[in-house]
């Protein structure tokens, strides 16, 4: 933990629809002290610094005076903003995905090997609560399949990643996490460039995972479901519960000379601890920082989840043309 005494000196290079957030909620943790901000759109920055009561700066003037950062900027640029971070021994907090691609991903896993200073990858959903109960529950149960949707409507921002490289990766993540393992096939499909697609995971053991992410949907859902040997767990992340459903009963009952069928379980609602994840995960990375140890969700993370999502978006893509053409 950070000491009353100490704070870490961070900042923040990307103020935009998320960057934002991670200027405010340095600004409102004790163990930080929000240093500046940087964004190639002052103005934005500006309004930003104001809030906060802190300094815009040109990025390499915010890396000189700085213990740490936060990387929220497009996925293109993390490469160069993250070694460049690290040639200035400035921790780092990186938003996912980590990279656009596997192309740098061993050049960047060993320049974070050689750092001097955490680097930490921002799989937010980590840090959701309703995420860390079921971290505990899982522990205990024999996984047969697991199941996430991530689904929304259209945002009044723009994003270059497709639904799975922006959506689907953080349940890949979780998924990956939960099981400690890599699947060892992937299937997938998907529509309108991966706008909305579905994964098919499968892992040694017979375990298998179901994964769906929109933004086709006009509603929003953030949902995963575990289906274990022992019970059936129903995690709502926007909600930030968890129901444990134990010993289903199924029968059929005479009444009035009619017969009907009721199925009766036992529903366990264990009590969460509701918090911000994004406070949760920047005081974890500032935590990190200050007692120089491994971050929770490491550059390696980051890429396992990467190399999963990639190759789901590129046989979902691979299958549309292949249905294209077919149809030509």
């Amino acid at each position: 933990m950070t000491t009353d005494t100490r704070r870490i000196d961070v900042g923040v290079i990307g103020v935009g629809s998320m960057g934002q957030h991670h200027a405010r909620v340095y600004d409102e943790l004790p163990g930080a002290n929000l240093v500046g901000v940087s964004d190639v759109d002052v103005e934005q920055a500006q309004e930003v610094a104001a809030k906060h009561d802190t300094e815009v700066m040109a990025r390499d003037e915010l890396l000189r005076v700085v213990d740490a950062v936060s990387v929220v900027v497009p996925t293109q640029y993390h490469y160069d903003l993250v070694t460049t971070c690290l040639d200035a021994n400035v921790a780092t907090f990186v938003e996912k995905p980590v990279l656009g691609d596997l192309e740098r991903a061993d050049e960047l896993q060993s320049r974070v090997e050689r750092a001097d200073v955490p680097v930490q990858v921002g799989h937010i959903e980590r840090f959701n609560p309703a995420v860390q109960a079921l971290e505990e529950i899982i522990s205990d149960l024999s996984v047969v399949s697991i199941r996430a949707q991530r689904l929304g409507p259209e945002p009044n921002r723009e994003i270059e990643d497709s639904a799975v490289l922006d959506l689907m990766i953080h349940d890949i993540d979780i998924v990956l996490s939960l099981l400690g393992r890599e699947p060892i096939s992937v299937h997938s499909a998907g529509v309108e460039g991966n706008r909305h697609a579905s994964a098919l995971l499968e892992f040694d053991g017979g375990t298998m995972a179901s994964l769906t992410a929109s933004r086709k949907t006009q509603r929003k859902v953030r949902t995963l479901e575990v289906t274990a040997e022992e019970c059936f767990v129903e995690v709502d992340y926007l909600d930030q519960s968890v129901e444990i459903h134990r010993d289903s009963v199924p029968e059929y009952i005479e009444e009035n000379g009619d017969v009907r069928f009721k199925h009766e379980s036992i529903v366990e609602r264990p009590q969460i601890s509701n918090g911000e994840p994004l406070r949760k995960e920047l005081e974890s990375f500032v935590e990190a920082v200050d007692s120089h140890r491994v971050p929770e969700v490491t550059v390696s993370d980051g890429l396992a989840a990467l190399e999963v999502a990639l190759e789901i978006e590129n046989t979902a893509l691979e299958a549309s043309v292949g249905r294209v053409v077919a149809n030509d």
